[in-house]
């Protein structure tokens, strides 16, 4: 077998610790590696990662660091910046079941123990080289979005005989999740299954025979890989999808509840055992899910108001049958909780809405009916001043953790968020990253953009407005031009690709103008006339 070229590899190393990160440095030097862009963990890499064009992404965890590796791995999972193109490797000092357990969550292409060799480092990333070179159609054509082609080649470019034939086969199982196509899925991922028993083809099939109607089958076939794969998160999370389409709340809440004990650092995991919790009565559970939602997302992507309001309202249905000196004490846990919430989020115009609801449902639960009817009220008259007004009814009927999965005995459609395609909230986001950018914080911007395609990939403004601020990064930083004007072409090619508005058009084409010229004379600050 042929050696590894690193020579044209663009590596990003990102490591606290100091002796560590002088060791791996010189580790992939000597296996040839020249471009090599080192950094300390810290919460400007995920810009250098966006903006960054890296073939390879070697990200440190250290349990002593002030920013945790598998807190940006998370963030750069959920912001969409995990390109196809690239390889993750994540490095850990931590090999505790709950570190392991939540940065596969985050699927990196390898996981490492720290301290490592050269020789273990070479075999593993030589590995994921090889891989990639020979999946590189497939990357190239999900970086454009064109996920027809990328499962066209999946399953036509590689024979059975192929070393990497059941990866390929994965990767089009994968695929067709996205474009739901379940029979076809439920077929592939049954023979992958039977030929391999590998645990992710075995999730597949579940997944096809959860959204082709068999929802029994899939909790008895995921009962059955569980038991063989203790430790499978994303079957434990399926496997509860599937007990509450059946209408088994109770199950549901007992399969969730398990898989937060063992891996205890997922904050969407512990959001929906509390969510699952509440609407089965067991507040107690739920007290401790939200708890753990708002002490883990201090430092996390997912950090958000709805803990708080979902924490505030189990102490109102505890309030509705306590005693009045236990009444009285939870009572002022519920203004507490959501003073801390209007604390840690004042520029959330929506809270306030959610607040004087709550403080309405609590004011009805201790029968005072006028003070409730008083809130309700404030709460319509804030939610008519939002630009997007919120549905109240079902946001009550979130806080008290209903769900929009009902039990369907027949195929069963995704939304268009759950499969990676929400063209509103896509829209959303790229609003707000404008504002950020208006206002000069430019990392906000960059993450919104990006997090706006990874909503709705065809979004051609989003598309644009990253052009745009790669434009003016190029202008500004002479020693990253040529990387950003890689990405600002990559931009402007995928927009291209699809229908623009006229007023999209126009901005392409003065974004192309401003490109070919020179870029040392364009205007300084800002090109705010063209981001509207």
């Amino acid at each position: 077998m042929a050696a590894v070229d690193y020579t044209d590899k663009r590596v990003l190393l990102v490591e606290s610790s100091g002796n560590m990160r002088a060791a791996i440095f010189y580790m992939l030097r000597s296996l040839g590696v020249a471009n090599i862009r080192a950094s300390s963990v810290n919460d400007r890499v995920l810009s250098e990662i966006q903006t960054g064009d890296y073939d390879i992404v070697l990200l440190g965890h250290n349990v002593s660091d002030t920013v945790a590796g598998i807190q940006l791995l998370e963030e750069a999972r959920y912001l969409g910046y995990m390109k196809p193109t690239a390889s993750w490797v994540f490095m850990t000092s931590d090999a505790s079941q709950e570190t392991v357990l939540h940065a596969i969550d985050s699927r990196p292409d390898i996981l490492i123990t720290k301290p490592f060799t050269v020789d273990e480092l070479k075999q593993r990333l030589d590995g994921l080289v090889r891989k990639r070179m020979l999946f590189h159609d497939i990357d190239r054509a999900l970086q454009s979005g064109d996920d027809e082609a990328a499962l066209r080649i999946a399953l036509t470019s590689f024979s059975p005989g192929h070393p990497y034939f059941h990866d390929a086969q994965l990767i089009a199982c994968k695929l067709l999740v996205k474009l739901e196509r379940y029979p076809q899925l439920l077929q592939l991922a049954e023979n992958l299954y039977w030929k391999t028993h590998d645990k992710e083809a075995g999730l597949y099939w579940a997944e096809g025979l959860l959204n082709t109607g068999d929802i029994d089958g899939c909790v008895t076939f995921l009962r059955d890989l569980i038991a063989k794969n203790p430790l499978y998160m994303a079957a434990y999370d399926l496997l509860t999808l599937a007990h509450e389409m059946l209408g088994e709340l109770d199950e549901a809440r007992d399969i969730v509840q398990v898989a937060a004990s063992k891996a205890p650092m997922g904050i969407p995991r512990q959001m929906e055992l509390g969510r699952l919790a509440t609407q089965t009565s067991q507040l107690e559970v739920a007290q401790g899910a939200y708890k753990r939602s708002i002490s883990l997302g201090h430092k996390s992507c997912y950090k958000s108001p709805e803990p708080y309001l979902r924490l505030a309202n189990v102490h109102r249905l505890e309030a509705a049958g306590a005693e009045d000196n236990r009444r009285l004490d939870l009572e002022k846990r519920f203004e507490e909780t959501l003073s801390q919430a209007s604390v840690q989020f004042r520029d959330k115009p929506e809270l306030a809405v959610k607040t004087a609801l709550l403080r309405g449902e609590m004011a009805k639960t201790l029968g005072q009916e006028d003070e409730a009817s008083a809130c309700f009220q404030e709460a319509e008259q804030l939610n008519s001043m939002l630009e997007e007004p919120l549905g109240l009814e079902q946001e009550m009927a979130a806080l008290n953790g209903k769900s929009a999965v009902k039990p369907k005995p027949k195929v069963v459609k995704k939304s268009a968020a759950s499969s990676g395609r929400d063209p509103d909230m896509s829209s959303k986001v790229n609003r707000q990253g404008i504002k950020h950018y208006a206002n000069g914080r430019l990392s906000q911007a960059l993450r919104h953009f990006g997090l706006a395609l990874e909503y709705d990939p065809t979004n051609g403004r989003a598309l644009c407005n990253l052009a745009q601020m790669y434009l003016e990064l190029a202008r500004d930083d002479t020693s990253k031009r040529d990387a950003r004007l890689i990405m600002f072409d990559r931009n402007i090619y995928l927009a291209g690709k699809l229908p623009l508005s006229a007023e999209a058009a126009k901005k392409k084409e003065m974004l192309q103008a401003l490109r070919t010229g020179d870029m040392d004379a364009m205007p300084e600050g800002q090109l705010g006339l063209l981001l509207k």
